[in-house]
């Protein structure tokens, strides 16, 4: 049996009607560039995120850049966020001039940790950039409470976290100043190309990221600063308010898959299940990552696939061990943790459609995988 990592042709499948007649739409009246389709998905992320305002974009990159370039961070800040997330998250600091400063996760959750937080703050410090990783809140209310300390802003890296909430139920999106959203096809809200949004309550704020994201023009060539060609097209706005009304569904099997692979692997002694923290109300689970604690990792990836399942490794190289960032001075052994999570996490496949069958396949080949002598890492 094959059970690929995700399966975006099956859920076009089973929408084809409802993503054909969104599209058509817009190829009818051709307003390609900020059409009504945008206003409208706007709208409707706001309120799904309880913001006051949501902003399209042209990547979930572009949404942490504005956010940072519209709370006038550069050249000369520093910008705090996590070592173990995809390498976006520190480009779009580094794109506005200013400083990345990476430090480790908590081991368990994987999330920023936020004693690593603050003692990592200086004078130059402008802002706290938490990742919601793999669709689980960071810990939002101990990091507020440093935010609110030191007075820096508070944004978040929510790519990831598409209908993730705080136990007392607030949206990830509306616990900072502004979070930044990716809707990457293999997103839990995903369109069918790059696409990317802002949601805020700030009014000021907004106001300029959507100056920002229009070559700063407010009327059609006139220029009030230099801004940037960064608008979510209406093809994907088209899409994505189709697919927003089965979001809720969606998170709800693909917790419904994990709580059955958690059923299937719990008394598995040779891996680590994820957890899911105390703060957490729904993890929405963009992906499920577990850890092995005695296998060689890839070793297992391998012999998974020969069985034909498909699994990846979210993230295999930490940013501080990436050359892209060796100008930050962090060697091998300054984040342990973010380090001995890329050496070891293996994500399963996860997909909203998944069958019982195939999570049962996978379970089953994966006991099989580790029961045999482990292997251990060099």
């Amino acid at each position: 049996m094959n059970v690929p990592f995700a399966n975006l042709p099956l859920n076009y499948t089973l929408h084809r009607q409802e993503y054909d007649e969104a599209v058509q739409k817009v190829m009818s009246h051709a307003q390609f560039i900020l059409g009504p389709e945008v206003t409208s998905f706007e709208g409707n992320w706001a309120r799904f995120c309880n913001t006051s305002h949501a902003v399209g974009v042209g990547s979930g990159t572009d949404a942490l850049q504005l956010i940072l370039r519209g709370l006038d961070i550069g050249p000369g800040d520093e910008v705090i966020t996590v070592a173990n997330t995809f390498i976006a998250t520190a480009e779009a600091i580094s794109y506005t001039g200013a400083k990345p400063v990476l430090v480790d996760c908590d081991l368990n959750t994987h999330l920023i940790d936020p004693q690593a937080v603050e003692a990592a703050i200086t004078l130059r410090t402008k802002a706290i950039l938490p990742v919601h990783l793999y669709g689980q809140p960071a810990d939002m209310d101990t990091l507020s409470t440093i935010a609110e300390r030191h007075g820096l802003a508070l944004v978040e890296d929510a790519a990831q976290a598409h209908a993730a909430t705080l136990a007392d139920g607030r949206r990830c999106g509306s616990l900072g100043i502004a979070a930044g959203f990716s809707f990457y096809p293999g997103k839990n809200l995903g369109a069918f190309g790059d696409g990317g949004a802002v949601t805020s309550s700030n009014e000021a704020l907004v106001a300029r990221i959507r100056l920002l994201r229009n070559w700063g023009s407010v009327v059609k060539y006139h220029h009030e600063v230099q801004g940037y060609n960064s608008r979510l097209d209406t093809l994907q706005a088209a899409v994505l308010d189709v697919k927003l009304r089965h979001l809720e569904r969606w998170t709800n099997l693909r917790r419904a898959a994990v709580a059955s692979y958690r059923s299937q692997l719990h008394d598995c002694p040779a891996l680590v299940l994820p957890a899911e923290a105390s703060w957490t109300g729904v993890h929405a689970y963009h992906l499920l990552v577990i850890r092995l604690t005695d296998h060689d990792r890839d070793l297992v990836a391998r012999q998974l696939g020969a069985q034909g399942i498909q699994t990846v490794v979210h993230y295999p190289v930490p940013i501080h061990l990436q050359k892209a960032y060796a100008e930050l001075g962090q060697p091998r052994g300054s984040l342990p943790n973010a380090e001995k999570a890329a050496e070891s996490i293996l994500s399963l496949p996860l997909f909203p459609e998944i069958t019982e069958e195939q999570i049962t396949h996978v379970c089953t080949q994966l006991r099989q995988v580790l029961s045999r002598s482990p292997q251990a890492r060099t």
